[in-house]
């Protein structure tokens, strides 16, 4: 067995349990929709992966970062940006296309994507990020592309329209996800204005 030597200055950093981010549920009904929808494309393209839990589907809005447990005033800042995020109305999501990114080999994601049926939901992107900035979250400047993993296939799948997934988003969600247990923790949510 091989023992391994810290130099001083030099310590292993502490690996991370814990990753937080924004995101937007669907409810329930329409969870199983496309629980369902799921099922049918992966019988369809013959791909062999495993589809997310239901409860899993989700739209990733802004990934906050990983961490070893609850940073110290990360709920006060995640509180803050959000409050000021929900002074918008509820706004419907619609995706109307299944496809696959580019990922790893073996590892590619497939999603549902939407065209005109997420201006919406970028706009609400948009001000949470900078209300997260105002509230001093350091964001990395990425391009957002609003989707909802499915599974993560064995090889890529060309986009396909599909019947359209739509419903209204009421609230969204700060999540905790526990990294080796691939569970989320919702730990906060916030209802947008009536």
């Amino acid at each position: 067995m091989h023992e391994q030597y810290l130099l001083p200055g030099f310590e292993a950093a502490p690996i991370p349990t814990d990753r937080f981010f924004f995101a937007i549920f669907p409810d329930a009904d329409v969870a199983r929709c496309i629980e369902q929808l799921a099922l049918h494309l992966r019988r369809e393209h013959g791909l062999k992966a495993k589809i997310h839990a239901f409860e899993r589907f989700h739209v990733s809005l802004h990934h906050i970062g990983d961490f070893v447990g609850l940073p110290r005033g990360l709920l006060a800042m995640a509180g803050e940006a959000a409050r000021a995020a929900a002074v918008r109305p509820p706004f419907e999501i619609v995706f109307d296309r299944a496809m696959s990114f580019v990922g790893r080999p073996g590892h590619h994601p497939f999603v549902l994507r939407g065209s005109d049926g997420v201006s919406a939901l970028t706009e609400f992107q948009q001000a949470l990020g900078a209300a997260m900035e105002k509230a001093g979250f350091k964001l990395r400047k990425s391009h957002f592309t609003p989707h909802l993993t499915l599974l993560y296939g064995d090889r890529s799948i060309a986009e396909q329209l599909i019947k359209p997934v739509a419903w209204t988003v009421r609230e969204f969600v700060l999540v905790r996800s526990l990294l080796d247990l691939t569970q989320y923790v919702p730990i906060a949510r916030w209802k947008l204005l009536p």
